[in-house]
């Protein structure tokens, strides 16, 4: 079984946006990327999965795993 996984991304008209792993769009957005990744912590702690933090290129910036 596949790690669960939330990801945070830039938005297409900026801000950020959390997107669960193989969803089609985002499930909540944020301003700042701060908000965001700090709901996306949250949202891991709770639901035991990892978070991907991207830069504002796409690329992966790190992840965060939780237990």
């Amino acid at each position: 079984m596949s790690k669960k996984t939330h990801h945070v991304i830039p938005a297409p008209h900026g801000g950020w946006n959390i997107v669960k792993g193989g969803a089609g769009r985002a499930s909540k957005h944020f301003d700042k990327k701060q908000d965001a990744i700090d709901r996306a912590k949250e949202i891991s702690r709770n639901q035991g999965s990892e978070v991907v933090i991207h830069k504002r290129d796409g690329t992966i910036e790190r992840k965060i795993v939780n237990n």
